[in-house]
């Protein structure tokens, strides 16, 4: 397939990581408006909860109008969510620009994976799949390092916000300006009790769970992280922040290196290998002392997360040729795991700090690894 074809539609996996931003901007919302951690989680809930309501309705529409238009439309969005911080700064406007990236952003989780099929070789998908992941995550570890030097250069976060907003657009009019030949079977339409009844497939409804999971753990970090160190480390939050972009680097890291492992490792072995690894990287990191021994963790657990969710996505659109539309749309439905786990991450902050709000995750990584174990 023509390259001209594949870099707007690969700069849209880059579009996606903005929404990552939430995370550090939870962090400074909460320092600047003097929010509770039960209060401030509300951002990534307003972000998330649109994966559960959209998701599916959003693969049924993308029937109708192609693929390559859905993910125009959510670029689109994106970029108008980015310009309203600038405007006004207030916690109920945030919500406001926040609920308009997670429509943005579930529209580009929907309709990027399915269009990535129409621009690369079916036997390279799981590799594209994880080269959108690592260009996705370039994003998300540049989001906390533009905060903060945004914050200490020029004294405002929040002029993260234009560059976003700028690289959004020319993503839009790129990408629809860009002939990509639409797959026919999106000319096919289908009723959503038809879509939720491919659920009745066990593999499926598993690999959705495991979406909730793997979301669950990614936002979790991405939004704890920074307490996390300034509870454990004294860390000012403009430092704490670049915790969550070591994070991100290591999911990149691993993005990168997974492009050319899943060529050559059997996808059930790195799955179970990476959720085992996972695991056991969170539970030393409760109990780690020092920074020295924390941020190698930190790496781990980005590193161990970076290829789950492209493996579990390539194994779901292989289990129902002709249904890709209906199936990613129920799988990016599991992305509100974000908006699911957070609360109960919140209240557990409150009550007992950090260390019990990431403790929480334990129990999806154990999900994940039991789910590799299953895996065929």
């Amino acid at each position: 397939m023509k390259t001209r074809y594949q870099v707007p539609v690969f700069l849209g996996f880059f579009v996606m990581g903005f929404v990552d931003v939430v995370g550090i901007a939870t962090n400074y919302a909460k320092k600047d408006l003097e929010l509770k951690d039960s209060v401030a989680n509300l951002l990534p809930l307003t972000v998330f909860i649109w994966f559960a309501l959209f998701s599916v309705p959003i693969g049924m529409w993308m029937n109708r109008i192609g693929r390559k238009k859905t993910v125009g439309l959510g670029l689109a969005l994106t970029a108008i969510a980015m310009l309203i911080p600038l405007a006004t700064y207030s916690f109920a406007t945030l919500l406001i620009a926040f609920a308009l990236a997670g429509i943005g952003n579930t529209l580009l989780q929907v309709a990027l994976n399915p269009l990535l099929t129409n621009v690369v070789e079916p036997q390279k998908l799981t590799s594209a799949l994880s080269a959108g992941q690592f260009i996705k995550a370039i994003a998300s570890f540049l989001g906390p390092i533009i905060a903060a030097t945004a914050s200490t250069a020029f004294g405002d976060w929040k002029l993260i916000f234009p560059a976003f907003a700028a690289i959004s657009a020319i993503n839009t009019l790129w990408l629809l300006a860009t002939p990509i030949p639409e797959n026919p079977a999106t000319a096919n339409t289908t009723s959503i009790a038809a879509c939720f009844k491919l659920l009745k497939d066990p593999v499926i409804t598993q690999l959705l769970i495991g979406v909730i999971a793997i979301v669950g753990i990614d936002v979790g970090l991405n939004t704890t992280l920074p307490k996390f160190l300034m509870a454990r480390t004294g860390l000012p939050l403009e430092k704490a922040g670049l915790g969550t972009s070591l994070y991100f680097i290591a999911r990149t890291t691993g993005s990168l290196a997974g492009v050319v492992l899943l060529m050559r490792l059997k996808n059930r072995f790195f799955f179970l290998l990476s959720a085992l690894t996972g695991l056991g990287a969170l539970a030393a990191l409760l109990v780690a002392p020092t920074l020295s021994l924390i941020l190698p963790l930190i790496f781990i657990l980005g590193f161990a997360l970076a290829n789950i969710f492209p493996i579990l996505f390539a194994t779901a659109l292989r289990l129902a040729p002709g249904h890709e539309n209906e199936v990613s749309g129920l799988l990016i439905m599991g992305v509100s795991g974000g908006a699911i786990l957070l609360p109960i991450m919140g209240l557990l902050g409150d009550a007992g700090g950090p260390v019990p709000a990431l403790a929480f995750l334990l129990l999806a990584w154990g999900y994940l690894a039991w789910t590799g174990s299953k895996l065929r």
